[in-house]
């Protein structure tokens, strides 16, 4: 077995996404008012000034304050948890898993940080075809669903050995 890499990875996609996430949102929310929409690619994306109370999709956001706040805050800090565990679990399999595990911590703790300040997470990504919009998001966001898609991948690349089963 070759040896386990060292958490500088992970870390090091930690830090860069937070800082990444944290300062886009503050420039979108010192020069944007709610609901200010600037068009980047008229008919496909646009920069938008959103929040969201809820999770994916605005799910949850019509729930009491306190029990969403608590709810979601409980869920970042446990998904943080899993993703040492995992990191320690994966490490040796490749270093897929720590890129993506890195780009999930840090969209996991990006989004954490409004839900503490703001009670909300900020979002800015708009895409849409005519008068079909996706739900808006950010940067916190994409490292998320980027991370799951390397951790998939890393999965059927480095399938666990017969040994590690």
């Amino acid at each position: 077995m070759k040896k386990p890499d060292s958490p500088i990875i992970p870390l090091v996609w930690l830090l860069a996404v937070v800082i990444l996430d944290q300062a886009t949102k503050g420039l979108v929310m010192e020069r944007f008012v709610m609901f200010e929409q600037l068009p980047v690619i008229p008919g496909l994306f646009n920069l938008t000034y959103l929040t969201n109370t809820g999770a994916a999709f605005g799910m949850l956001a019509g729930a009491p304050t306190i029990w969403r706040q608590v709810f979601f805050v409980g869920v970042a800090v446990a998904a943080i948890g899993v993703l040492i565990f995992s990191y320690r679990q994966f490490r040796s399999q490749g270093r897929i898993f720590a890129h993506a595990i890195g780009l999930i911590a840090g969209g996991a703790v990006g989004n954490l940080i409004d839900r503490l300040r703001f009670g909300a997470v900020v979002d800015f990504l708009d895409f849409y075809l005519g008068t079909h919009h996706w739900p808006a998001f950010n940067v916190a966001d994409s490292a998320i669903t980027v991370g799951v898609g390397l951790f998939i991948l890393g999965s059927i690349l480095y399938p666990p050995q017969e040994s590690e089963k």
